[in-house]
């Protein structure tokens, strides 16, 4: 009988609801549930219009989306979330819907802070005020600029607070403390003239910088599409499709069940924006499985959430960061993508092999034949799934922005799985969809498709209108919409609210002063370790590469320090803003550099005690939270060494030019795939037979020279290995004559 992978709906919902907190609101009752319910559909749809049709001045654009957030976050997240809370109580006077009035007036108060700007751009005359046009207000707020600024600074931190918790508006705080009292610093190098705060306001609220800052302006041209797009592909039958291929893959070999998990949520990080989301849709299947196949459950857990937290740093979407990142450092982005295909390969790598060799230790079962689906059967089931992916990698491929490419695979979504030859009233929507492709092929359209480009967009429209398969309902496809928003809700609050954080840093400056300190204590370190190590006469010990490594180990370890908890887009504006001016002084290219304050970030998904990732796990697989967030933080040590590699060798990210030789990339890149190898058998105690003691030590200590970029660490290395490879095999013909 094949195992069981159906995926159901509503049992992800449900899952989805227990462990992710963006999606356990309160409970409105019906009639405001209703209205709250279309209203995001509205919001959906508006951005999916503005994708394709044109979005609107950054102002206006932004003013609406932060409209939006405001709306939906404080009618469905209370001050204090509990469970008398977020349950049904009643419509009552003062909390109509559920809602108290308090949150209804913070509500229309952030509404109307976000929209003055709309309002006030080309000057407001009325209500007793003369306010000119924006531009002569620059620098010079009036007071309605104060008074809407300030709200806007206050509901932006609270919508960001009851969303994600206290971390980030903590940390938040601690920056506008800082600017607003520069002189008071008590450290001379932290002490800046300061800015009163009318000129706060200023600086945070006008666009350009602040909260209506390029942040905002990505998540919510780009960011908020992918995420879309990631929900509705997923329950229109991609997911499935992607484990059941997973399945066909893996399931036969060792450890079959862990590997389905590993690849299955490789496949599912690929479109999706949250690692929690890909941990439960994946991990409702896999986790069950492993355990059943003997996997103990923190394990199980564990090899899920390792994998899944990879999403995130997976082409092309990469948890949406991949789009910030192209914008912040005005590159293609094809070169983001490229760049990013080796380091993920380095962590599946890691995860693949630890459980490999912890399967081989456990003797642990695989999947028989007529437990694994069907090949023929599952691609004649689901082969049409792919195609509004397909579609949405050729447009993003070919050069055309992002949100473009969302708004084809979005609509190709709505086509292949809700419209159909046998639903006649379907049948405008891929006409529809028809009719604008060839219009952007038109000379009327401006900058619009290549004619073959139009030409395969076309046949795919037509393809996916003309398949057997059976469609979903409308009210599936509106209901994803509705979990869209509601994930996109915490990415655009933490957006929006980190905005003030890259506010901060360009009006005083503290990002390069933060540099300055990690780099300065690093050399201070630097200079009582070298001396002591000066004996070996190698570089590598000198006083300036020991400040290097110091210096990257501490923003390391506070990246993963300030990524707990947080969206990693959200993460990942925050720790660029913070930690690259100390590694430009550290000449790390950008591009690196970026990468670098990503992978960091994404790894305190996994990291005990805040890692999301694995607690869902945990919940998953009945397991203690913690332990399968070890489990989980040992199998991603790929992903934890990997950012070094690129950092001290760029060759690994292939588009850096004056970096890249084949030569230098397959050596980098081969070397540091065998230390991950090397590595994981020291973890899982087993290579070619149980390993231990001295020779598990060897192993760990030559993959570690091994993943190092150096020609001279990898002789050393294979000197260190040999004696424990030579172990194994001696070990391994003795199972062979004992059995």
């Amino acid at each position: 009988m094949p195992v069981n992978s159906h995926l159901d709906n509503k049992t992800l919902e449900e899952l989805e609801k227990k462990y992710d907190s963006a999606l356990n609101t309160r409970d409105n009752g019906p009639v405001l549930t209703r209205v709250i319910y279309w209203a995001s559909i509205g919001f959906a749809l508006y951005h999916l219009w503005t994708a394709g049709f044109g979005t609107p001045v950054d102002h206006v654009h932004m003013g609406v989306h932060l409209s939006g957030l405001f709306l939906f976050i404080f009618v469905g997240f209370p001050l204090i979330k509990s469970a008398r809370a977020l349950e049904w109580r009643g419509s009552r006077v003062l909390a109509p819907g559920n809602v108290p009035l308090y949150d209804w007036a913070l509500a229309g108060l952030g509404i109307s802070a976000a929209l003055f700007l709309w309002l006030s751009w080309r000057g407001f005359n009325g209500f007793g005020f003369d306010i000119a046009e924006q531009a002569l207000r620059q620098g010079n707020p009036s007071r309605p600029d104060v008074f809407f600024g300030s709200i806007l600074v206050l509901t932006v931190l609270e919508i960001a607070r009851r969303t994600i918790g206290f971390v980030l508006p903590l940390i938040i705080l601690v920056f506008m403390v800082y600017a607003l009292f520069g002189p008071y610093m008590p450290a001379q190098i932290l002490k800046h003239p300061g800015v009163n705060w009318q000129q706060f306001v200023n600086n945070m609220y006008f666009p350009s910088e602040g909260i209506f800052g390029v942040t905002l302006w990505v998540v919510s041209t780009v960011v908020f599409h992918f995420v879309l797009f990631g929900v509705v592909a997923q329950r229109m039958g991609l997911g499935q499709f992607f484990v059941d291929n997973a399945m066909i893959l893996a399931g036969r070999y060792t450890g079959g069940p862990a590997k389905v998990s590993v690849i299955s949520s490789a496949f599912f990080g690929t479109i999706s924006g949250s690692s929690i989301a890909n941990t439960v849709s994946t991990g409702s299947l896999t986790i069950p499985n492993m355990k059943k196949m003997g996997y103990p459950g923190h394990f199980a857990g564990g090899v899920e959430a390792a994998a899944s937290a990879g999403g995130q740093i997976t082409p092309p979407i990469m948890g949406a960061a991949s789009f910030l990142m192209a914008e912040y450092l005005e590159v293609p982005y094809t070169t983001i993508v490229i760049a990013a295909i080796v380091p993920a390969l380095m962590h599946y790598i890691g995860v693949m092999s630890i459980v490999h060799f912890t399967a081989k230790r456990l003797r642990l079962p695989t999947y028989t034949r007529d437990q694994l689906p069907n090949m023929l059967a599952v691609w004649k089931d689901g082969w049409y799934t792919i195609i509004p992916l397909i579609a949405l990698l050729l447009v993003l491929f070919s050069g055309y922005s992002p949100n473009m490419a969302a708004f084809i695979g979005l609509n190709l979504c709505i086509v292949v799985g809700f419209c159909g030859m046998d639903r006649p009233l379907t049948l405008p929507i891929p006409l529809a969809l028809l009719g604008f492709i060839f219009w952007k092929a038109s000379p009327y359209s401006g900058e619009g498709y290549s004619p073959e480009m139009a030409g395969m967009l076309a046949a795919l429209t037509i393809l996916g209108s003309l398949h057997r398969n059976k469609r979903q309902s409308f009210r599936d496809l509106f209901d994803s919409f509705h979990v869209g928003v509601q994930y996109a809700l915490a990415v655009g609050a933490a957006s929006a609210a980190v905005g003030i954080v890259v506010g901060v840093i360009n009006t005083t400056g503290v990002g390069f002063r933060l540099g300055f300190m990690v780099t300065g204590g690093a050399a201070d370190m630097a200079a009582t370790l070298a001396p002591l190590l000066d004996w070996t006469g190698l570089e590598t010990f000198s006083h300036s590469s020991i400040q290097q490594f110091l210096s990257l180990v501490l923003i390391a370890m506070a990246c993963i320090l300030m990524g707990a908890g947080l969206p990693t887009t959200a993460l990942y504006i925050m720790l660029v803003a913070v930690a690259t001016p100390a590694l430009n002084q550290l000449g790390v290219p950008p591009l690196a550099t970026h990468m670098f304050v990503l992978y960091y970030g994404v790894i305190s998904e996994i990291t005990p005690p805040v890692c999301a990732s694995a607690y869902a796990a945990a919940g998953i697989a009945g397991a203690n939270p913690f332990r399968t967030g070890m489990s989980a933080f040992t199998l991603g040590l790929g992903k934890l060494m990997v950012p070094m590699v690129f950092v001290y060798a760029p060759t690994m990210l292939i588009v850096l030019p004056e970096y890249f030789t084949v030569l230098s990339f397959l050596q980098v890149s081969l070397t540091c795939a065998l230390g991950v190898f090397a590595i994981a058998t020291a973890v899982s105690a087993y290579f070619l037979a149980p390993l231990h003691g001295f020779w598990r030590l060897l192993m760990a200590i030559g993959g570690l020279m091994m993943v190092a970029p150096s020609g001279a660490s990898d002789l050393i290395a294979l000197v260190v290995i040999a004696p424990a490879v030579l172990q194994q095999l001696a070990s391994l013909r003795q199972d062979r004559v004992a059995a």
